[in-house]
């Protein structure tokens, strides 16, 4: 029997959220219309907020060609995904790839750890659907904002300190007690015990506030943002001013009126990314996307424990205590990418600068490439690797070849990858034109100890 070259076109369903951007303004919706399909017409007045790249069961990519699910695909032939990364997570792919266009604010949230999803989809099986953790990863693809993980406590003091609607629901006893153990004068990010259960205590206290006092306190809290500007905080901090403080609740506000979510702000980094900027966020950290369209990738999973800006099911209470409250400047949460090593470019791609780098979070499901070939004729040749692939192309033209099979390759085309296939992708178009690719990948240590599949 003669197996099909492994490079499949992928068609990948789109979900509709209320933060999602609007009709074709969405990444998400320009993608997925890139590929013909009978159920889905870009509405122009409708939100459209991911595009799922992979086998999860709620929203399975298909084979265009044939248009059996992938996850049927890789079930009935095991060596799409290799023998060791089978042995590992099963007959699918260990990775959930997604583009993201946020318009606005996604829910405060976390994700829980393998051991917490376990015991939460046992218990609440519907608004837990899986028992799997989540640790995930954020590539701008357009200019981004967001909330990831808590600011450093001293940065906390300030706004204690200085917006009294904040440290009415924190409550004053509760906030001098953090206050005197933060102290106000370190402005150093070490993590110590003793601070992250003071952290723990305010943040707490902040969440166990009722509805009726935090649509109180919203009203003054966006009535001094209106009237201080950027004076706003005693005109904030060094990370995040006054000025964009009180842009920010204004806008939120807007949002979600009377949100417990606006005086969170205070206690996580605001964060700005530029296309090709990345985070990491671990299972515990919390965050919260603001705008922008983002690549994401993430451990194959839909759990998620919400807390503010959200109509759906929030849960307070397992979110405090989830959490690791661990705490860092944003620059330290931001992710460095490093060149790709395993990858050839050909003269044309080395002359006009063309790039190949790779973001290597620190778990095994996956990582992911960044392709930008540059010009007319720039060529990448990846090395083989061990493990599945999924590419998607954001941004310009060219062709993707693997052995005997050459396929065109545009903004919003997706393809499968096979293990152990040679990648070989080369541009198409003007010298000033950008070809670029993002490719999620997942390759572990041989688990099998020669298991027949």
């Amino acid at each position: 029997m003669v197996l099909p070259v492994p490079l499949f076109r992928l068609r990948c369903g789109v979900n509709s959220y209320d933060w999602g951007k609007i009709g074709s303004d969405s990444a998400a919706a320009k993608f997925a219309a890139a590929t013909p399909s009978d159920s889905l017409t870009i509405e122009s007045e409708k939100p459209y907020a991911e595009l799922w790249m992979g086998t999860h069961p709620s929203n399975p990519s298909k084979d265009l060609e044939s248009g059996r699910t992938l996850l049927d695909l890789v079930e009935s032939n095991a060596m799409l995904l290799s023998p060791s990364v089978k042995a590992r997570y099963g007959p699918k792919l260990p990775f959930l790839f997604k583009v993201l266009s946020i318009n606005k604010a996604l829910s405060i949230q976390a994700h829980p750890n393998k051991t917490l999803a376990e015991q939460l989809h046992a218990k609440d099986p519907k608004n837990y659907p899986d028992d799997n953790h989540k640790p995930e990863m954020a590539i701008a693809i357009t200019d981004f904002e967001g909330l990831c993980g808590f600011r450093p406590p001293v940065e906390i003091v300030h706004f204690l300190e200085n917006v009294a609607p904040l440290r009415s629901l924190v409550g004053d006893d509760e906030a001098k007690a953090f206050i005197r153990t933060v102290g106000t004068g370190d402005n150093s990010s070490e993590v110590t015990t003793e601070k992250k259960n003071a952290l723990r205590s305010a943040f707490s206290a902040l969440m166990k506030s009722s509805p009726e006092d935090v649509a109180s306190a919203a009203k003054s809290l966006v009535a001094e943002a209106e009237s201080q500007g950027s004076s706003f905080a005693a005109g904030g901090i060094e990370s995040t001013s006054g000025e964009v403080m009180s842009k920010l609740i204004i806008r939120l506000n807007k949002q979600f009126p009377d949100d417990i979510g606006l005086f969170v702000l205070f206690f996580l980094n605001y964060v700005t990314l530029s296309p090709g900027e990345a985070l990491f966020l671990r299972a515990d950290d919390i965050h919260a996307y603001v705008s922008g369209d983002i690549i994401e990738c993430m451990a194959a999973s839909d759990n998620v424990v919400r807390a503010g800006f959200t109509p759906k099911f929030k849960d307070v209470q397992n979110l405090v205590d989830m959490l690791t409250y661990n705490y860092a400047p944003i620059e330290e949460q931001k992710m460095t990418p490093k060149e790709y090593p395993y990858a050839v470019l050909n003269r044309a791609a080395y002359s006009s600068q063309s790039e190949v780098i790779l973001y290597d979070p620190p778990i095994d499901e996956f990582s992911v490439i960044r392709s930008v070939l540059k010009g007319d004729g720039s060529k990448v040749t990846f090395d083989p690797i061990d493990g599945p692939s999924i590419i998607i192309c954001t941004g310009g033209k060219g062709k993707i070849s693997v052995g005997s099979k050459t396929e065109e390759i545009k903004e919003g085309y997706v393809y499968f990858v096979g293990a152990t296939a040679e990648l070989i992708m080369e541009s198409e178009g003007e010298k000033d034109d950008e070809f670029i690719t993002f490719k999620a990948f997942c390759e572990v240590e041989d688990h099998s100890n020669g298991v027949q599949l």
